[in-house]
C-alpha cells in the first residue's frame, strides 16, 4: 500500500470533498481536462506526482471521504490543498498572522485513526506498514508561500527564521510514522519557488541581477536550496537513529530544474509562464477560473496555474524519483 501526506501538491480529492458542493475553481476545466477528463480535486491538468509512484496499483483515493469506512487495500492519500507543516497558532503566537489552513498534525491524526480501524493494535499495525510507502510530501511549501505571497511590506527574510521549525516538524512526522511501523518513507525537498510564475509576477525586478540564467528569481531559488539543505540533514539524522529503516530523500529541485534549464527537450514552450490565468508576463493575471484564459494545450506548458503544475511536469519529476536520478535510492528498487 502507499499512504500519503502533503499538500495541493498531491491532493486527489479532499478538499474537493472538504468544500462539498460549494464552486470552487479545480471543480471544472482546465483541471482534469487531460487525462481523466474531468475534474477528480487534483490541482492538474490530469495526472499527479503521486499517480505516477502507483506503479500499476490502482491510484491512491482521497481519505476523507472513506475515513470512517473504508478498507484502503491498495493505500490511501491524506494530503489536502493548503496544508502547512506548522499548525495555525504558531504564526498567530509569533507574527500574529492569522490564517486557517490544515496542518499535517490532522493529516497524521487522520492517519493514526484510519489504522486503528483497519489494522487494530500495534502487531497489526506494524504488519501493515512494514510492507507500505509512506510519502511524506512535498510539506512546508504553504508555510513560506503564505509569507512570500501574502502581504507585499512582509520583510522575505522572516522565513528564514521559522525555516528550523519547519524542518523538525517534518522530521516529527517522519519519527510518528516511523514509531507507527512504517520502514519506507519518501521525504522529498521543496521545488524551485524562484521559478514559479506567481513569484516571479509578485517579486517582479528591474534588476537584472535578481534573476538566475534561467529567468528565475536566484533569491527564491536560493531560499528553497537552504530548505532543502536543512531537510537532507534532518533525514540524515532519522536515518541514524533508525538503522533499518529506508528514509529516500526526494530532490523535487533538481528534478524540476531539468524542464526549467531544457523545456524544448520535453516538448515545454516557456516553463516559467502559466497556461491558464490571465495577462502579463507570466500569464498570471487572473485566477484559473471560468473567466481566465487558457493559452494552449497544457502538455505544453510546466505550470497550469501559476502555482500548481501540469501533468507534464509532474511527470518529469516522478520519473527522475522513480530511476534514481533525483532521489538517493531509486522509488523503483524499493519492493
Amino acid at each position: 500500500r502507499i499512504f500519503a501526506f502533503g499538500d495541493s501538491i498531491i491532493d486527489t480529492g479532499n478538499f474537493a470533498y472538504i468544500t462539498g458542493k460549494k464552486p470552487f475553481p479545480i471543480k471544472q476545466f482546465p483541471y482534469g481536462i487531460t487525462y481523466f477528463k474531468r475534474p477528480t480535486g487534483r490541482i492538474s491538468n490530469g495526472r499527479i506526482i503521486l499517480d505516477f509512484y502507483a506503479l500499476g496499483l490502482p491510484l491512491l483515493p482521497p481519505s476523507l471521504p472513506q475515513e470512517s469506512t473504508g478498507q484502503f487495500p491498495t493505500g490511501a492519500n491524506f494530503a489536502v490543498f493548503g496544508s502547512t507543516a506548522l499548525p495555525p497558532t504558531y504564526f498567530m503566537s509569533r507574527y500574529n498572522v492569522t490564517f486557517n489552513p490544515p496542518s499535517d498534525l490532522d493529516e497524521l491524526a487522520s492517519f493514526t485513526k484510519v489504522l486503528s480501524r483497519i489494522a487494530p493494535g500495534d502487531s497489526a499495525t506494524k504488519a501493515l506498514l512494514s510492507k507500505s510507502l509512506e510519502v511524506l510530501g512535498e510539506i512546508g511549501g504553504n508555510d513560506y508561500n503564505f509569507w512570500f505571497l501574502g502581504d507585499p511590506q512582509n520583510p522575505r527574510e522572516t522565513p528564514d527564521k521559522y525555516l528550523p521549525d519547519v524542518i523538525s516538524r517534518i522530521g516529527s512526522a517522519v519519527q510518528e510514522v516511523i514509531n507507527l511501523g512504517a520502514t519506507t518513507i519518501l521525504v522529498p525537498g521543496n521545488f524551485p519557488i524562484g521559478c514559479v510564475p506567481a513569484y516571479l509576477a509578485a517579486k517582479q525586478s528591474n534588476d537584472p541581477a535578481d534573476y538566475d540564467e534561467h529567468g528565475c528569481l536566484a533569491w527564491y531559488n536560493g531560499f528553497s536550496q537552504r530548505h532543502n539543505a536543512a531537510l537532507r540533514k534532518e533525514v540524515a539524522g532519522l536515518r541514524s537513529q533508525n538503522p533499518g529503516v529506508k528514509i529516500i530523500y526526494a530532490d523535487y529541485y533538481g528534478a524540476a530544474l531539468q524542464f526549467v534549464a531544457s523545456p524544448r527537450r520535453y516538448g515545454i514552450g516557456d516553463p516559467l509562464v502559466a497556461c491558464c490565468g490571465g495577462g502579463g508576463k507570466y500569464r498570471t493575471g487572473k485566477p484559473c477560473n471560468g473567466s481566465a484564459t487558457v493559452w494552449g494545450d497544457p502538455a505544453g506548458f510546466a505550470s497550469l496555474d501559476g502555482i500548481h503544475m501540469t501533468e507534464k511536469a509532474h511527470g518529469i519529476i516522478a520519473d527522475g524519483v522513480l530511476d534514481g536520478s533525483f532521489a538517493d535510492t531509486p522509488l523503483r528498487s524499493c519492493k
